[in-house]
């Protein structure tokens, strides 16, 4: 009985560590993804009729997009980045969260 009392205390353990490790990388990623989507609207001119969450997961796909390109290139961790926020601004552009202009 005890025997199964700790296997059962170890599966708990082992579970819980898991989704914690989990719940770190996505807030992880989002953060990151922030910062990528943060980066492409500074490159890009004019304004985007987009939140925060909405920044952050067009920088999180930009940045997957971009580090898997990168990877596949092997151009190196600078580059990379350059090629996630450049990703992030197409994706900006291309889903069209980008204000039309009046002039």
């Amino acid at each position: 009985m005890e025997i199964l009392a700790l296997l059962l205390i170890i599966a708990a353990v082992s579970l819980g560590t898991m989704i914690f490790g989990l719940s770190i990388s996505i807030l992880y990623n989002l953060a990151i993804g922030l910062v990528i989507g943060g980066l492409a609207r500074f490159v890009l001119p004019g304004r985007e009729k987009i939140g925060l969450l909405g920044t952050a997961l067009i920088g999180t796909a930009g940045g997957a997009i971009g580090g898997l390109l990168g990877k596949t290139l092997h151009v190196g961790q600078f580059l990379e980045l350059g090629l996630s926020v450049a990703v992030a601004a197409a994706l900006l552009t291309a889903l069209g969260f980008r204000e039309k202009s009046l002039a």
